[in-house]
């Protein structure tokens, strides 16, 4: 395995691969490295020659200076982890080496940011597909990986492609979820333990509102996730929303789109998880 941390180095190494006719599989990420990456990494390798992964934690993306500083960093475990599931190169920079200048990249995404994680999180998906683009600018791949636990990065990620008009093609994957449902996530590993036997309710409560649909209206639907979270006083609800899957804007009745997913982000202490899960009318 290969490990680069200066972008001039990191290109030289992959350009060479290229022209060989290699083809590149990308798996950006804030290292943490849990189960949904590893899934990510081995689809990675199934589908390409090569494997690349990054790790960096990318200050941009975070509104709250609390929750950058404490985001979990574990370099050498997340490298180990890569070695023996056999990535082929990591790409682990630093600030300056990411922004040796200060970004003034605005990206525009209609209502794509607007709501939900924009709306909760201003600016943030602007520090994302800021990163992302760099980081493709970078490696150069032919596919990059992308789970679906962040569903809204991720619309806002292809949107980014077509704006950049970028060649990458954007792989979106399924969500990886723990035995007792939970999905997956760095996060998780700042939850006390007393707090883990907590959160699988959001899962839980997705899945029921997902049955309560059928014979439900969509603020029934809504009604009852804000119950079920409040009666449990560790939770607090950020937002729920049912929304369309492409554009992402709220659904007031279940025949406004053909694909609608339920979105939820909870606070749990001073940590924020999040979860969706797609309606089956």
């Amino acid at each position: 395995m290969y490990i680069f941390s200066k972008i001039e180095n990191v290109k030289d190494f992959l350009r060479k691969q290229k022209k060989s006719g290699l083809s590149i599989g990308f798996v950006p990420t804030m290292g943490a490295l849990h189960q949904g990456h590893i899934s990510l990494i081995e689809r990675a390798k199934k589908e390409n020659d090569i494997c690349v992964c990054s790790i960096f934690v990318n200050p941009l993306q975070f509104n709250n200076p609390g929750d950058f500083s404490r985001y979990p960093i574990q370099t050498d475990i997340d490298l180990k982890i890569l070695n023996e599931k056999g990535c082929d190169v990591v790409f682990c920079p630093d600030n300056k080496e990411m922004y040796p200048k200060p970004v003034t990249k605005k990206y525009d995404f209609g209502m794509l940011d607007k709501v939900m994680e924009g709306a909760s999180r201003p600016g943030h998906f602007n520090g994302v597909a800021v990163v992302v683009n760099r980081l493709f600018k970078i490696i150069q791949p032919d596919r990059a990986y992308f789970g679906e636990k962040d569903y809204q990065q991720l619309q806002i990620i292809i949107s980014l492609v077509m704006q950049e008009k970028s060649h990458v093609k954007i792989v979106p994957c399924p969500i990886i979820r723990d035995h007792d449902g939970l999905a997956l996530s760095s996060r998780n590993a700042l939850l006390s333990k007393h707090e883990r036997e907590i959160v699988p309710l959001i899962a839980a409560t997705l899945r029921e509102c997902i049955l309560l649909a059928k014979n439900s209206d969509v603020n029934d639907v809504k009604f009852f996730v804000r119950e079920k979270i409040s009666a449990i006083p560790e939770l607090k609800l950020d937002y729920f929303e049912v929304a369309d899957e492409t554009t992402l804007q709220p659904v007031n009745n279940w025949s406004d789109s053909k694909n609608i997913r339920a979105f939820i982000a909870v606070y749990v202490g001073k940590v924020r998880l999040i979860d969706n899960m797609k309606f089956i009318l």
